[in-house]
């Protein structure tokens, strides 16, 4: 950290998870100079202004300019910005160092780090692995992707608290150009997303396996058994593999379903961790986030037994089929993390009560098929969110059997229409395999107001 004092540090991008507030935190505290540059305006930045106001940083918003990026010594870019920037190609060639939050975390962290990624399910599987760990260790730190700043807790790591971080494909290309992998990784699974920023699901494949590609032969990698994609990029992975299955793949250092037993498996033995009646969550995609965190649980040296009881009282994390309330006894979900069609299916698959969905919403280039068959056999209604990817999964719903309501631009008329056509015994569920942007700032934004309207609602 001491080689930060007095540099010139530019952080590029304020972003919408405290990210970019930390690292502007973390870098005035350690001496450097800070700019802080955005393309928003300050209207739409008014909270994140409002934490900054104590910290002597200048502010450049609504625009880049490139004389701060050719005086910069280091640029810490959000990771939404992408890794071709203009911008970032003036730093360079003006001789700045590029980091994100996260490179600059790990070569600071003293502790082996933890690190979970996947398309979908990885806050769930990092909240359940933090909770596992701090049973056992409870200075453990939990950060990353999960609207926590890493930056800001590094006072409290020493070399022997665990770590556990959710890192996003695009953090992880920032870990890539370090060349800085995890001790202990996992990829809870590979689907198409975010294919409006990789060109294809080569790229968006190759940006999550940077979370093993420069491990070492000692550290851990748990990652899905069965997936030919993930078996390809991880083909030359350099840690020790473990496979997570619904059911025994065979071989050492496996962690799989026999009937209701998790079992894990290394060359000494198999170990029950932990029964099904221990697992509160609903819907198979969920035992299988279980059987991740439990693995690497394992790895890290927990006792089965606490696996057991942490998994036992873990009730899920907000936003990810969330129950809200149950009025007139309709039961209303929050899912609004549910950003592309897969997880809006696993979702749709957890429940056997009628449902009366509220889906739709912004673009990322995905294929909206899988979702039009699985609303048109597990819903009996479906409210459609405006957005840019909306008439698509309208079109795709021509043919099925449900009343589809809406686009609604009004998320309050939305959520009135799902309860007038809702039944004792129905379950309203926000889950709409779509981005918010348009209608809201982040899918957390649109799940909070889904929980007003609803606590609203008599």
């Amino acid at each position: 950290m001491n080689t930060l004092r007095g540099r010139r540090a530019l952080v590029m991008g304020l972003g919408v998870h405290g990210g970019g507030l930390g690292v502007a935190r973390f870098l005035v505290a350690a001496g450097a100079g800070v700019t802080i540059t955005d393309l928003r305006q300050p209207a739409d930045l008014h909270e994140t202004l409002a934490a900054l106001a104590d910290l002597p940083v200048q502010l450049v918003l609504g625009e880049h300019r490139e004389a701060d990026f050719r005086a910069a010594d280091l640029v810490v870019r959000n990771p939404a910005v992408p890794a071709h920037s203009r911008y970032l190609a003036i730093a360079r060639e003006a001789g700045a160092q590029i980091e994100m939050e996260m490179s600059l975390f790990f070569r600071l962290c003293p502790a082996p780090i933890i690190g979970i990624t996947g398309t979908k399910g990885k806050t769930t599987t990092t909240a359940l692995t933090a909770a596992i760990l701090r049973a056992a260790h409870p200075d453990t730190v939990m950060a990353g992707n999960m609207r926590v700043s890493a930056l800001e807790q590094l006072p409290l790591i020493t070399a022997t608290t665990p770590v556990v971080l959710e890192l996003s494909s695009f953090a992880l290309e920032g870990l890539g150009e370090a060349g800085l992998s995890p001790a202990y990784a996992a990829l809870t699974n590979l689907a198409p997303d975010h294919l409006d920023r990789y060109p294809s699901m080569h790229e968006y494949g190759t940006a999550k396996a940077q979370i093993w590609r420069h491990q070492r032969p000692q550290d851990t990698l748990v990652l899905p058994a069965g997936d030919a994609r993930v078996d390809t990029l991880a083909a030359a992975a350099p840690g020790r593999v473990v496979r997570v299955a619904p059911a025994d793949p065979g071989g050492a250092r496996t962690v799989f379903w026999r009937a209701d037993l998790l079992i894990a498996r290394d060359e000494t033995g198999e170990t029950m961790l932990l029964t099904s009646a221990d697992v509160q969550l609903p819907g198979v995609h969920n035992r299988h986030n279980v059987a991740v965190a439990a693995a690497l649980a394992w790895q890290y040296g927990v006792p089965a037994a606490v696996i057991a009881a942490v998994t036992r009282n873990f009730a899920g994390v907000a936003h990810r089929q969330e129950p809200i309330r149950t009025l007139h006894g309709v039961r209303y979900i929050n899912d609004t993390a549910a950003t592309m069609p897969e997880a809006a299916v696993a979702a749709l698959a957890s429940y056997d009560a009628p449902v009366v969905l509220i889906a739709g919403g912004a673009d990322k280039q995905l294929d909206l098929a899988e979702l039009a068959q699985a609303i048109g056999s597990c819903t009996k209604a479906v409210v459609l969110l405006s957005g840019t990817a909306t008439p698509a999964l309208h079109a795709a719903l021509a043919g099925a059997d449900q009343p589809v309501h809406g686009p609604f631009d009004d998320f309050s008329a939305a959520v009135a229409a799902a309860q007038a056509l809702s039944a004792p015994g129905d379950i309203v569920l926000l889950s709409p395999g779509c981005a918010s942007f348009g209608m809201f700032r982040n899918e957390f934004d649109r799940g909070d107001q889904f929980r007003r309207f609803v606590e609203a609602l008599t």
